[in-house]
């Protein structure tokens, strides 16, 4: 199985989660910060749309006991982003953005695999891959099918902060006239 990777996401090991985080597997669910959680068996993703939101969760998890870096690796924890895959060298992990749907859209995705690489290339355990998402996810309605970024050099410039609505940061895209949405962390 895979895992949504949408925006900045976290990944971190389920294992690591289990022997490490204090009360283990229900705790870290009780301590998940908003509602982009998605996981399988061996991993669990939740999704970020600021930077200083992702340094601030893997404080957290790193303040529980999980191990982000050794070495420039990752060890239990990764940074994945939705464009360009892991941020850092990642032993257990593949990345790539997948077919999805009939009207051929795509996500970016990421499963567990510690297993020897043959070739380059993308590695899957078997001909097929089920996708993880969060609960109420439409692609219709995400990042995977609208993706849009602003560089932090320019959001001062471009981005007027409107309101903030159910945790959500509203700011009025001067480039376009539209308004964009920053879901930020609870």
């Amino acid at each position: 199985m895979a895992v949504l990777v949408e925006a900045i996401s976290v990944i971190a090991r389920r294992d690591a989660i289990e022997a490490k985080y204090p009360g283990g597997w229900s705790a870290f669910l009780a301590g998940t910060p908003n509602a982009t959680l998605c996981y399988d068996d061996e991993i669990a993703r939740i999704g970020f749309m600021v930077p200083q939101d992702v340094e601030a969760f893997i404080s957290h998890l790193t303040g529980n006991g999980l191990t982000f870096l050794v070495n420039d690796k990752a060890e239990d924890i990764a940074v994945v982003d939705q464009q360009r895959g892991p941020t850092t060298d990642c032993d257990w992990l593949e990345f790539a953005k997948l077919p999805f749907g009939q009207a051929g859209g795509k996500v970016s995705a990421c499963w567990f695999f510690d297993r020897p690489r043959i070739a380059a290339g993308v590695h899957f355990r078997g001909k097929s891959i089920d996708l993880a998402t969060p609960p109420g996810w439409k692609f219709e309605e995400s990042l995977s099918h609208r993706f849009g970024f602003v560089p932090n050099e320019q959001v001062d410039d471009r981005l007027q902060f409107v309101r903030k609505d159910n945790g959500v940061d509203v700011f009025l895209d001067r480039e376009t006239g539209k308004e964009v949405y920053v879901g930020r962390r609870s």
